[in-house]
């Protein structure tokens, strides 16, 4: 099964549209695996990251003590996490082909109708469920780059809305 996640209700079919990733307009679409990396308000800017078959055993216990996914966001951004709902649009996977592996992206070249939706309200407890560790952070720009230079799985989704960096001068 693929996922489409969206803030909006009562989508009856998705038309493929131009992204800034692929050469033709596209339908995105996200694999069970990867889900709990979108169980978050759209625009929320989010480090994730994951025990991945190359990951070394210090990256593993320095990041992922409890060896679950975790899905780290801003403080700043928890009340809105809360007051969110998502509708968890599902499709075969007939249709889509794989564009990133690592980040569970699928897309189709045409129009498409989900099978299904399903409705989540309460969207840390969704986390929870997904066996994911929710980490609230004043700021992630310090996880992000240790992440970037780790061996671990990851994605690094809506940094653009993140708190901007602090510049300390020397």
């Amino acid at each position: 099964m693929l996922f489409h996640v969206s803030e909006t209700p009562g989508i009856s079919h998705f038309e493929p549209r131009v992204s800034d990733y692929t050469d033709r307009p596209v339908v995105w679409a996200i694999s069970a695996d990867k889900l709990r990396n979108y169980l978050l308000p759209r625009d929320c800017p989010r480090v994730t990251f994951f025990a991945a078959p190359g990951s070394t055993k210090d990256d593993i216990a320095r990041f992922l003590p409890e060896g679950r996914p975790v899905v780290a966001i801003e403080a700043g951004w928890l009340k809105r996490v809360e007051a969110a709902r998502l509708y968890l649009y599902r499709f075969r996977k007939a249709g889509f082909s794989l564009l990133d592996d690592t980040a569970g992206y699928f897309v189709s070249h045409t129009a498409i109708r989900p099978e299904a939706v399903e409705i989540v309200d309460d969207l840390p407890q969704a986390l929870k469920t997904k066996g994911v560790d929710l980490r609230i952070l004043p700021d992630l720009w310090a996880l992000h780059d240790e992440i970037r230079a780790s061996s671990l799985g990851f994605s690094l989704i809506r940094m653009r809305n993140a708190t901007p960096r602090l510049i300390t001068r020397r």
